[in-house]
C-alpha cells in the first residue's frame, strides 16, 4: 500500500458546527419575541432570494445587521427567528428578490449568493449556518404563501417556523430533504461521477435523493446501482450536512462495492469510472496531470473522500 498523502490541515465542513442555541421553545410566546427583537444585540442576516446583503470589509464581509439597519434596506416579507448566539438574538430577515438585486449598486454593500460566501470564504465561518438557516426557512416562505391543502393564504405563525391556513387551519412546517451521498469503494479505488451541471474537471461522488420509506442504507445501495450499475454491500455512515439549495441534508457514507463492471445512467450523469488513491490525492491538491479536480472543502464530498484516502474508514 502506498504512502498516505499529506493533504495539510483538514478544512471545515461548510454549513456545520452552528453555535446557534434554537430556542425552539421561545417561538410561540409573541411577547418574547418582541423582546428580544427590541434587544440591542439582536442581529439579523438580510437575504433577498439567493441574495445575501453584507457590508464591505477590508479582508472578510459582515453579513449581519441591526433590525433597524435592517429595515433601512428594504422592507421585510418573512422575519424568521434563528435563534440566540450567546444570548444574542438572531433573525432571518427576508426581502424582495427584486430589492436585494437593486442593493448591489449601494455603496458599502456586498450583495452576493450563499454558494460564492461560502466557497471564497467571504465572512467569518460562523456565519455560515445560521445565513443557511435562515436561507431555507425563507426560501420556504416564498414557495408556500397558499395552502397546498385548500388554496387559500396562509400566515406565518410561531416567529417564522410555522405557516397556518387562513381558512382550513391546516398547519404546515419547513421542510427538509434527505439525500444520500456516497463514496463507493473497491479496495484502492473509489468511484467518482461527473454531472452535466459540474465544472469541466470536476468528480465527486454519486448522490440522489432518498424515497418514502427507504432507509439511509438503502438509498445509497439504490442510487450507487441505478447511476453506475455498482452493487454495494456494507455502509458505513460518515457525516451530515446541511445544503441550503434550496433545502436538503446530504447524508455522507462510504460503500463496500461488490461489483466493479460501470454502467453509466446517462440521463443523470456525463460519465463515471474509478480513481486510484494516490490520483484521488493529487485531484484534492489541485495538481493532477490532466487538472481534474474534487468538489471544494464547502461540499460534504470532497471529505467523504478526503477521508477514505487518508485511510480514515473501514467496512468492520
Amino acid at each position: 500500500m502506498p504512502p498516505r498523502p499529506d493533504l495539510g490541515p483538514k478544512p471545515r465542513l461548510g454549513y456545520t458546527h452552528s453555535r446557534i442555541e434554537r430556542a425552539a421553545e421561545l417561538r410561540p410566546n409573541t411577547a418574547a419575541m418582541a423582546r428580544l427583537a427590541g434587544e440591542p444585540r439582536a442581529g439579523a442576516y438580510v437575504i433577498g432570494g439567493d441574495w445575501i446583503a453584507m457590508k464591505k470589509g477590508a479582508t472578510l464581509n459582515d453579513p449581519l445587521f441591526t433590525l433597524d439597519e435592517a429595515r433601512a434596506l428594504g422592507a421585510a416579507s418573512d422575519t424568521v427567528f434563528l435563534g440566540l448566539l450567546d444570548g444574542a438574538p438572531r433573525f432571518g430577515y427576508g426581502i424582495a428578490p427584486a430589492t436585494a438585486e437593486a442593493l448591489k449598486a449601494r455603496d458599502g454593500l456586498l450583495v452576493t449568493d450563499l454558494r460564492s460566501i461560502a466557497v471564497q470564504g467571504l465572512v467569518e465561518p460562523e456565519h455560515l449556518p445560521p445565513i443557511a438557516e435562515a436561507k431555507a426557512v425563507l426560501h420556504w416562505h416564498l414557495r408556500h404563501r397558499f395552502c397546498p391543502n385548500c388554496g387559500a393564504p396562509t400566515q406565518t405563525v410561531q416567529a417564522g417556523w410555522r405557516r397556518d391556513c387562513t381558512q382550513c387551519k391546516a398547519e404546515h412546517f419547513p421542510r427538509t430533504d434527505p439525500v444520500a451521498i456516497m463514496l463507493a469503494i473497491d479496495g484502492e479505488r473509489c468511484l467518482l461521477g461527473r454531472s452535466p451541471r459540474f465544472l469541466p474537471t470536476m468528480w465527486s461522488c454519486l448522490a440522489g435523493f432518498m424515497e418514502p420509506g427507504e432507509a439511509i442504507e438503502d438509498a445509497v445501495r439504490r442510487e450507487t446501482r441505478e447511476e453506475a450499475g455498482i452493487a454495494c454491500g456494507r455502509v458505513v455512515y460518515f457525516h451530515s450536512q446541511p445544503w441550503p439549495f434550496p433545502s436538503t441534508l446530504m447524508i455522507g457514507c462510504h460503500a463496500e462495492a461488490l461489483t466493479c463492471d460501470i454502467v453509466v445512467d446517462h440521463e443523470e450523469l456525463d460519465d463515471a469510472r474509478w480513481f486510484t488513491r494516490t490520483e484521488v490525492a493529487t485531484m484534492l491538491m489541485r495538481k493532477h496531470s490532466d487538472g481534474l479536480t474534487t468538489p471544494p472543502p464547502v461540499a460534504i464530498a470532497h471529505h467523504l473522500i478526503r477521508a477514505w484516502v487518508e485511510d480514515e474508514i473501514g467496512f468492520d
